[in-house]
């Protein structure tokens, strides 16, 4: 398998991926949800190891989208908290502690979802498409 270029992904996704990887997040993983019926095109699941982490990530996802230009619509979850999602629309960002990502477990819920999993940032930022790594 080759892992296709950050190039292909559209830029808003780009960011966001960016941003979570800048500050540290780990297990970033892109569900494309589209043809699925689902209420967006995609959900970006990321794990914090403390809540303090979690709402760093968030405030720079949210931060480096806003520089895009692309609004954010909603902003779930409280400063200390196990989980806060972040609502751009076409893209939502859900960032976890370790436990409440177990807990919920989204990629479960939406396995019928392409899947593109990204190596922790001190590996490079590097990704894969799991999906075409399963077939």
């Amino acid at each position: 398998m080759t892992p296709r270029k950050n190039d292909s992904l559209l830029p808003e996704l780009r960011a966001a991926i960016e941003a979570a990887q800048e500050k540290q997040a780990a297990e970033v993983t892109l569900l494309d949800l589209q043809g699925l019926g689902a209420f967006t095109n995609h959900f970006l699941l990321c794990t914090g190891f403390s809540a303090r982490q979690v709402e760093a990530i968030c405030d720079e996802v949210e931060r480096k989208l806003e520089d895009l230009g692309t609004r954010l619509r909603h902003r779930e979850g409280q400063a200390g908290g196990d989980w806060m999602l972040l609502d751009f629309g076409g893209l939502i960002v859900h960032v976890f502690t370790e436990r409440a990502r177990r807990f919920y477990d989204l990629e479960r819920l939406w396995r019928a979802a392409r899947r593109i999993e990204f190596q922790d940032s001190g590996e490079g930022g590097r990704y894969t498409d799991a999906a075409e790594a399963e077939g």
